[in-house]
């Protein structure tokens, strides 16, 4: 068994690049959201998404959420409907979840929403 290691950061520009940093790595990360932390990896990269499960003991089964920067970036993954894009007009940024249809193109990993 190895070692964990540990770090907490502040949310500064130095902090949220070594956020970056580590994300970029593969590693994953726990980061304030409205309600709770979360944790958080690359959606990209399987092994990050396999972290996350293990971390939370959460079952393969049980999608993950991808979280976004803005609306540009989540259309790039997802299928926009006109509903989809009425709700975040509406609702982004803030507290809004929202289950859509990824993108064949997205690069996402196929473990997040359990194939």
């Amino acid at each position: 068994m190895t070692a964990q290691r540990h770090r907490i950061v502040d949310g500064d520009p130095a902090g949220i690049a070594a956020a970056a940093e580590a994300l970029n790595a593969g590693e994953i990360i726990a980061f304030p959201t409205e309600t709770v932390y979360g944790l958080g990896g690359d959606a990209r990269d399987d092994l990050a998404v396999g972290k996350i499960y293990a971390a939370k003991q959460r079952p393969t089964f049980n999608p993950l959420i991808v979280h976004v920067a803005d609306t540009e970036a989540a259309r790039t993954l997802a299928h926009f409907t006109p509903l989809a894009e009425t709700l975040a007009a509406r609702f982004w940024p803030g507290a809004l979840t929202m289950v859509l249809k990824r993108r064949d193109t997205s690069g996402l990993s196929l473990l997040l929403s359990a194939g």
